[in-house]
């Protein structure tokens, strides 16, 4: 199956050999986000795990944008978290960027270590209306 590149501008440049997203068919997978801001490039919040979740999902929304989709749209999340003892902060803003009636399918796991040093990664899959 053909597939694109999915990019904004909004969202973090990758910083290694990867895409932002892949759209392939009406599905779209998108890749594990961390708190990077697009304009500086600069991590958000000095290891603040509130700061870096509200990131993270901003910036799943812009790509998902980019794609013409919403999170409305997700399907599929996977967390990675520095600390599980962090997942209930992460858990509530996790939970106020998704309609509850919408919520995807995901998994939390607790990784020893994830691309600078941040508190959370994100990735999602979402899949266009037919």
């Amino acid at each position: 199956m053909p597939h694109t590149i999915v990019y904004s501008a909004d969202a973090p440049a990758p910083i290694g050999p990867y895409s932002q997203a892949i759209q392939a068919g009406d599905t779209v997978y998108v890749s594990g986000q961390i708190a990077l801001d697009a304009t500086s490039g600069q991590l958000v919040g000095d290891g603040d795990v509130t700061a870096e979740t509200h990131q993270v999902m901003r910036n799943l929304q812009a790509v998902l944008q980019a794609a013409g989709l919403t999170l409305r749209e997700v399907v599929k999340c996977s967390i990675f978290v520095k600390d599980l003892g962090n997942f209930g902060i992460i858990n509530e803003i996790y939970g106020s960027y998704f309609d509850a009636d919408y919520a995807p399918a995901r998994e939390t796991v607790e990784v020893s270590r994830l691309p600078k040093d941040v508190q959370v990664e994100i990735s999602c899959i979402a899949v266009k209306p037919a």
